[in-house]
């Protein structure tokens, strides 16, 4: 890795060694069945995995978040990823207790052992400094039963949770192979990245969609922002555009933040003309200026679409983070597809992020036209502002222990 002065598995003996390794397996959940929907981050976890197969091997990941209906606990992951390795996993329902620590001694090499939902352990819901993650029950009860922590949930790498900078404050720590990946391929890209700066924002996470693109104006990574979404739908709202409550949490405070970020940069921002409404199972476009009070909105309108795509045309970096609607529907996924041939045609230097645009890169074949492809959402919007994330800062300070004998 260049700039990031990290350790990786390359540098350790990991034969016989009991490691515990933080993953992101945090898939999309059926809120009816509580089924996995897509299995793509667990899919994304399996390199690392086998490259510690002579391990005694202990893999930690969160799932969903207290009070949502993804909030489950670990047991389908488990089925999973026996599918996947072709191989017996333990599993316990535990994290911290006897039973995970029993689990944990008792492994052999070779052997792996799945830890139920990180998140069923309160401090794992809150963020903490090194020193006082380090303290927590978790980190202190079980990290005397490891060897080596090593960090690959790259989508989680923002978030200062213990077992992802409590760990490494105590234990020998390097990066797994997708962490290690992601930050050599973003800092080759962060050094030939040109102006003008295009991002494409979707998706849902809107609180922190708003924190992220303030940052990243003031930091001159945001020439232009396109909203999609329901992120667009907030700042349609916060325009007057939509004159009808979107029944979202938190509305009134994320619509009054999306009109400050317009007042103060005027100019950046472009929000759809048209969109894409559902009426009785058909696709139905309309200007903005036509919704009525309850009218969902599905996707782009074609308008939008063509205007967006003439900004990502005359790009010299484009990000695209979440997607522009309910992609996943047939008759609501031309905004998706087409936002993101845009970007592939595009003669910029091109980021995608987020597992639902991965998705849809591959059903369209177009992976092999993009510069990078990350398995973050958050995370990567926080690194391209030129914030210091807590897992890469965890990750360089166990580096420099390690290399200094202390």
């Amino acid at each position: 890795m260049k700039t990031v002065k990290v350790l990786t598995l390359d540098d350790f003996d990991l034969n016989g060694k009991t490691v515990f390794l933080r993953v992101d397996m945090n898939c999309p959940i059926d809120s009816k069945t509580l089924e996995i929907s897509g299995t793509k981050r667990i899919e994304e976890a399996i390199e690392t995995i086998k490259a510690l197969e002579k391990s005694k091997l202990v893999i930690a990941s969160h799932q969903g978040r207290v009070g949502n209906n993804d909030y489950t606990g670990m047991d389908r992951h488990a089925i999973v990823l026996e599918q996947l390795l072709n191989k017996k996993i333990k599993y316990v329902e535990d994290v911290i207790g006897q039973a995970a620590q029993e689990e944990i001694k008792n492994l052999k090499n070779g052997e792996i052992l799945l830890l139920d939902n990180l998140r069923l352990c309160a401090e794992e819901n809150y963020e903490f400094s090194p020193e006082d993650a380090a303290k927590t029950i978790m980190v202190q009860r079980l990290s005397k039963l490891f060897d080596l922590c090593v960090l690959d949930s790259f989508p989680s790498a923002h978030r200062a949770h213990p077992s992802i900078v409590g760990f490494p404050y105590v234990l020998p720590a390097c990066a797994g192979r997708i962490v290690e990946r992601e930050v050599r391929n973003l800092d080759n890209i962060m050094t030939v990245a040109k102006a003008p700066h295009v991002i494409v924002l979707g998706g849902s996470k809107v609180p922190d969609r708003l924190e992220a693109i303030k940052m990243l104006i003031k930091n001159g990574r945001a020439d232009h922002v396109l909203l999609t979404g329901l992120i667009g739908n907030v700042f349609m709202r916060a325009q007057a555009r939509i004159k009808y409550p979107l029944g979202i949490k938190r509305e009134e405070e994320v619509v009054a933040k999306a009109h400050a970020l317009i007042g103060e940069y005027p100019d950046v921002f472009s929000t759809p003309v048209d969109v894409a409404i559902d009426k009785d199972g058909q696709r139905v476009e309309l200007d903005v200026r036509e919704l009525q009070t309850g009218d969902k909105i599905y996707d782009l309108g074609p308008k939008t679409v063509e205007h967006y795509s003439k900004i990502i045309a005359s790009a010299g970096t484009v990000f695209i983070s979440g997607p522009a609607g309910f992609f996943e529907k047939e008759n609501f996924s031309f905004g998706t597809k087409s936002l993101l041939n845009a970007v592939a045609d595009s003669m910029a230097t091109t980021l995608v992020s987020g597992g639902h645009l991965t998705t849809a890169l591959k059903e369209q074949g177009l992976e092999e036209k993009i510069n990078h492809i990350s398995t973050a959402g958050g995370a990567l919007v926080l690194y391209l502002t030129g914030e210091k994330l807590p897992m890469i800062k965890a990750l360089e300070n166990a580096a420099i222990k390690y290399r200094s004998g202390t």
